[in-house]
This record gives structure tokens, C-alpha cells and sequence, in this order.
């Protein structure tokens, strides 16, 4: 079940490959993806020290759930891969000119997963070509619903 899609990442970047990661989180923020209170549009995956962080996914505080702490909305989170899996996505980063973007947070087993994807930057003729083919399909769909 998804908490929270990224949707910007899908129109900025071709997204090559996905894996599925694990994310530290305070329980603060677990109540509050719970509430749906997170976005992930200006998120980032940074390579440190041979671990991933997630930086600016801003996840809101509840008023009621974080009474006794002060929150960081926008606190560095560090995602939990296998290291082989971390040594694959250094090497794509470092030698391929690759980008990482978190796609989505979604629930599995009871716990909050990052799934994050393996991008490259579209340039702003393959964002107009990506454009032009999502109205020509739906364009064919009116005209399908239209005949029959």
C-alpha cells in the first residue's frame, strides 16, 4: 500500500532501475506518514561514507504525537540496502553519470519502505516527446469510447 508517490520523478528522469529500501525513521514520523503527512518532490539520494541518505523528503509533525521533542521536518533519513546492492548503485552513480530519486514510501510486513529508482535527466525535448505521447493516448482513448 503507498503512503506517498513521486510523481515529479517520473517526468524529470528516465527511471532505469528500482530497488526497494529500508528507512530509519523516528516513531514520530511513523504516526505521521500513518496520517499522511509526507512528500517526497524535492527528495534527493546522496551516497556518504558507502551509505545512502535520503535528504529533503519533508514529513510534517503531528501536533499531538511529538509533544516532547523538537522535530526536523527535513532531517537527513538513511535507507538500509544490502551492500551489494549500495556497491551496484555507487558504481552506476560515480562511473554512468546516474542519479538516484526516491520514487515512493509504501507499508510492507508493518514497516515503511523507500523505494528508490536508478535515473537519468530527461532533457526538455524528451520531457516535450513524453508530453506529446500522453495526449496522443488519450486522444486514441476518446476516439475508442467515441466508436464504440
Amino acid at each position: 500500500m503507498s503512503i506517498i508517490n513521486n510523481r515529479k520523478a517520473f517526468f524529470d528522469y528516465f527511471i532505469e532501475d528500482r530497488y526497494e529500501a529500508g528507512l530509519v525513521l523516528e516513531g514520530w514520523e511513523v504516526k505521521a506518514l500513518r496520517a499522511g503527512r509526507g512528500q517526497i518532490k524535492e527528495g534527493y539520494v546522496v551516497i556518504r561514507d558507502g551509505e545512502l541518505f535520503l535528504i529533503g523528503a519533508h514529513i510534517s509533525p503531528l501536533a499531538e504525537a511529538s509533544t516532547h521533542i523538537h522535530p526536523d521536518p527535513v532531517r537527513t533519513r538513511k535507507l538500509l540496502l544490502h551492500a551489494a546492492e549500495i556497491n551496484k548503485l555507487i558504481g552506476k552513480v560515480e562511473r554512468s553519470g546516474y542519479t538516484i530519486v526516491p520514487l515512493n514510501f509504501h507499508y510492507k510486513g508493518g514497516r515503511v519502505k523507500c523505494e528508490i529508482g536508478l535515473a537519468k535527466g530527461k532533457k526538455m525535448h524528451d520531457k516535450r516527446e513524453t508530453e506529446k505521447n500522453r495526449d496522443w493516448d488519450r486522444e486514441k482513448a476518446r476516439l475508442m469510447r467515441k466508436l464504440a
